[in-house]
């Protein structure tokens, strides 16, 4: 299976040229030795649209199996079984089980210190590859995922060999395979990490310079990242011409734990076993079928969130509880404005507990900010195929659906990712039916009314945190050398992270202007949001979405806020400027707090105290200053999502809230009247 599909008799290859036969004995011999389920084998071999022949033609390709097999063999290895099918078959005749061996072997004999067994070791091991997994087979999507694992398990064992010939000092030796491998490996910064080291040992430290610089490059134009934390100390020790290699020598890689953990094993795959008094027993996952692993890739730079980071493990995976066991999954919901990073904590906080998921990961984007948000019932199809639900098995409707999701997690410790809800409508049918699996939300908006949730109402950075993830974006000298300036940048942009982002962009790829200089130009910029916009990060498009799915008197009242002081007002100063009665204006500021485009600062006489986060002020205040002089969005001619037509004679709407007490008041050429009055942007020069 390491290359070409081979089944030998002596010389010759006797797998059956036909496509749809290979498919067959592929899969089987990957599951050697246990169940392969008829109706596996049917969506194997045509997904979503088996034809009404297909138990019968599977059936044959079973018999012509069965007959190849035994041709020279007395002994059957090809078995019905109730519901299935099962290929007995020694693993020593499998070149995949030599090749776990082999790479097993070698993992151990390089945690006990013998690099130089380890090394000999995991060479044989992938000797033993004579091109991709089953590379003249056209797989369906449960082989697509063996295979997958396959290779991964494959590049896994070549870093280790690679840690192992380092530290045997071979380091001119593997530079050229390690260039090679850089170039078919573009992102991937242990491959780079090494190269580095080895070029380094051989005298060619420029060189290893270099290939930092072009991998930094390549991840901020392709990902908008930049390296992580271990590759930039190992950069930052060759400028200082420490030794390098102390990467591999703090840090081993934790590979091949298990043994077997890259291919599913023929019995009970081992499961990470939680601590604590209440810890659950281990569950083993079902035979054959492999976890879903969905969470994105973790952010290598992130900063800050200690504090709701640190609660993740026990509020989420029950680590260290001593109370009774749960009845419910646990479910964490963090919202927050626009830009704020709530995807970004969702997903780290995800990969800190993943290890006490060994069901597996789900993810899925709802998209509730963008107006057009993914269906529901498509979610829940997706998170039942990667639970091995067959095609024909899974129900057009959405309750049923949610029903066969609940029955089918029934078991598994799985942690689900929903990112981007816009409601509870959204949340409800994806909630998992065993107690043990976690769920966790992101969302612009709160979500009253889930029962038990850990809320995390995430606010924008202070300024030690957005100062911190600015070094870790531009290096932490540069943030040293100017600290009032990093302090000046944080307070403009209100530690917005997005923002933060940004600016780090702006000055990562301008290494001669400073941040004092910046400062300057965003203190003194009359439009700062096209200051904040970068490539594919535009703090503004972030609040275009939270303010179109504002109704059109609401947007009215969004932009006119703006004119209140920029620290803190009340609903009494909000009555005072609308002129409407104090429920009405009440109401309205309940929606933005529960929108998070204006906070509760505290409570005092009995009325809350309001503020602006600083670029929602400032998005207000430009969309106020657009409307007003004409060139807004509201004056396109479009229906906007309150309904009915922009008339550029009634841009502020305000008028339509009950109670009002004034009229609009209009010029002769039917425009609004120019507003005065308007309190001072304290970002202006």
């Amino acid at each position: 299976m390491l290359g070409p599909l081979e089944i030998l008799d002596g010389p010759r290859n006797v797998v059956p040229t036909a496509p749809k036969p290979r498919q067959v004995i592929a899969l089987l011999l990957m599951r050697r030795n246990t169940l392969v389920q008829t109706s596996e084998l049917i969506d194997e071999l045509w997904e979503s649209d088996p034809p009404a022949s297909a138990m019968t033609t599977l059936q044959t390709y079973i018999y012509k199996l069965r007959k190849i097999l035994t041709a020279r063999n007395s002994e059957e290895i090809l078995f019905t079984r109730p519901g299935g099918y099962t290929l007995s078959i020694p693993d020593r005749c499998v070149d995949l089980h030599r090749f776990e061996t082999e790479a097993g072997e070698g993992k151990s004999l390089l945690k006990r210190g013998d690099a130089a067994g380890a090394a000999e070791a995991l060479r044989r091991s992938l000797a033993l590859w004579r091109g991709s997994a089953l590379v003249d087979v056209v797989p369906g999507g449960l082989l697509s995922s063996y295979v997958t694992r396959l290779e991964e398990f494959r590049e896994r064992t070549l870093d280790l060999r690679i840690e192992a010939d380092l530290q045997l000092g071979r380091h001119q030796e593997l530079i050229s395979e390690l260039k090679s491998l850089v170039l078919s490996r573009p992102l991937h910064e242990n491959v780079h990490a090494s190269l580095m080291i080895a070029l380094h040992r051989s005298g060619r430290r420029h060189e290893a310079l270099e290939v930092y610089q072009v991998l930094r490059r390549s991840m901020i134009d392709n990902l908008g990242l930049e390296p992580g934390k271990e590759l930039r100390a190992l950069h930052q020790a060759l400028l200082s011409e420490a030794t390098g290699g102390v990467l591999y020598e703090r840090h081993p890689q934790p590979v091949l734990e298990p043994d077997r953990a890259a291919v599913l094993p023929p019995g009970p795959e081992e499961v990470p076993v939680v601590a604590g008094p209440r810890a659950a027993p281990p569950r083993t996952a079902a035979p054959g079928i492999p976890a879903p692993a969905q969470l994105p890739p973790d952010i290598a730079d992130f900063t800050g969130r200690e504090s709701i980071v640190e609660q993740a493990p026990a509020l989420l995976a029950g680590v260290g509880e001593h109370d009774r066991p749960r009845t419910a999954p646990a479910v964490a919901v963090i919202s927050g404005m626009p830009g704020v990073g709530k995807s970004a904590l969702a997903v780290h906080m995800s990969h800190t507990v993943r290890p006490f998921f060994e069901g597996g990961q789900l993810y899925a984007d709802l998209r509730g900010s963008t107006g057009i948000g993914t269906d529901p019932s498509e979610v829940l199809h997706g998170f039942l195929r990667a639970l091995a639900v067959a095609e024909s098995e899974i129900p057009s409707d959405l309750e049923e659906r949610s029903k066969l999701f609940r029955s089918t997690t029934v078991g598994r410790r799985l942690l689900i990712l929903l990112d981007d809800v816009s409601s509870l409508a959204d949340v409800r049918s994806l909630l998992p039916g065993d107690p043990e699996c976690s769920v966790i939300i992101t969302s612009r908006r709160r979500l009253h009314g889930l029962g038990g949730a850990w809320n995390v109402n995430l606010d924008a950075m202070d300024t030690a945190e957005g100062r911190e993830l600015l070094a870790r974006i531009i290096g932490s000298a540069r943030v040293r050398r100017e600290r009032n300036a990093a302090n000046q940048l944080m307070e403009t942009v209100g530690g917005h992270p997005l923002a933060v982002r940004c600016i780090g962009g702006r000055l990562s790829g301008s290494p001669g202007l400073t941040l004092s200089g910046l400062a300057t130009q965003l203190t003194c910029s009359e439009k700062l949001l096209d200051e904040l916009r970068l490539g594919e990060l535009d703090v503004r498009s972030r609040y275009d979405f939270s303010y179109e799915g504002l109704g059109r008197v609401e947007q009215s009242v969004f932009r006119l806020l703006s004119i209140l002081p920029p620290r803190r007002f009340t609903a009494d100063s909000v009555v005072e400027l609308l002129g409407s009665d104090s429920r009405s204006v009440e109401h309205l500021l309940q929606r933005f707090v529960d929108s998070h485009l204006i906070n509760i600062v505290r409570w005092e006489d009995g009325g809350a105290h309001y503020e602006f986060p600083e670029l929602t002020r400032v998005y207000a205040r430009e969309r106020l200053l657009d409307t007003l002089s004409g060139d807004g969005p509201e004056h396109e001619g479009d229906s906007t999502p309150g309904g009915g037509p922009a008339d550029p004679g009634e841009e502020e709407t305000v008028a339509d809230l009950p109670g009002r007490r004034t009229r609009r008041t209009r010029t002769g050429s039917g425009r609004a009247a120019p507003m005065v009055g308007i309190w001072p942007d304290r970002h202006r020069c």
